[in-house]
């Protein structure tokens, strides 16, 4: 372990400069984030090269010794730090006592049209940080091959964002470019349907017209206004969620979860 309680205080360098990366501006200075939780930090350490470094309470260094195991086992410093420590740079009010200093990995929209990839997510002007994260953990369970964040959508790497993932983000490529049209326009160059999730949707999900075994690119829209007519416009088919019930809307990302499950299910059956 590289350090004991009392050693690091939440005015010592490291804190502080692990505490300016709840700020965008700094992770992208330095590349870097904060992984919060032991589930987050377990998922980073699974990573070559992606942990900097841990700093944990004496509570949680005692109930997560496999997570001490793999810090040493990865060359990782573990620095056992006071309660107070860990709530400086913990994102949450009441912290899990583990938080990381990640290494965001060198993606890009280039790197991930190189793996030839054949099921995508790309979230157009998604703002909240919670929803960003739960859409890329759905992306990740229904087993989709990266995330394109596009427009003015939030850091995929705030740390709430990071937080809702429960450590899928470690999982599958996430990318985020400016240019929302010529995004799209590179993924329907690369042979992708771009099937924007709306409600008036051309085709409804359950649509037997609707081929979701092709090679496909979800495009998700804000979580209050949905997709602008100009961004839906660039899609080739505008598919709408059906309710049955008298709900007026499903949140972003159950729709994301519902949308991606059925592309899930088609590419299993063929």
């Amino acid at each position: 372990m590289a350090s004991t309680p009392g050693e690091l205080t939440v005015r010592s360098g490291r804190v502080k400069r692990t505490r300016r990366l709840a700020t965008r501006a700094f992770r992208a200075e330095t590349g870097e984030f904060l992984a919060e939780g032991p589930q987050a930090v377990r998922e980073a350490l699974t990573i070559p090269d992606a942990t900097v470094e841990v700093f944990a309470t004496e509570v949680a260094t005692e109930q997560h010794a496999d997570l001490v195991n793999a810090a040493q086992a990865a060359g990782v410093g573990w620095h056992v730090v006071t309660d107070d420590v860990v709530e400086s740079v913990a994102d949450t009010v009441q912290p899990q006592g583990v938080v990381a200093r990640c290494r965001m990995p060198d993606a890009s929209l280039d790197a991930l049209l190189a793996t030839s990839p054949t099921f995508l997510v790309v979230c157009a002007d998604i703002r909240d940080p919670g929803n960003a994260g739960a859409v890329i953990r759905c992306a990740d369970a229904a087993g989709a091959q990266g995330v394109v964040f596009v427009g003015e959508s939030v850091d995929p790497y705030n740390p709430k964002s990071v937080r809702a993932t429960v450590g899928s983000i470690f999982h599958l490529p996430v990318v985020t470019e400016r240019d929302t049209p010529a995004t799209l326009a590179r993924l329907q160059r690369q042979g992708l349907q771009v099937l924007a999730a709306d409600g008036g949707g051309e085709l409804s999900l359950f649509d037997d017209d609707l081929d979701l075994a092709r090679p496909t690119a979800w495009l998700m829209g804000n979580e209050a206004w949905g997709l602008p007519e100009q961004t839906r416009a660039l899609a080739d088919l505008v598919v709408s969620v059906p309710i049955y019930g008298r709900a007026e809307s499903l949140n972003l990302a159950t729709a994301a979860a519902v949308c991606l499950y059925a592309s899930a299910r088609a590419r299993a059956t063929g």
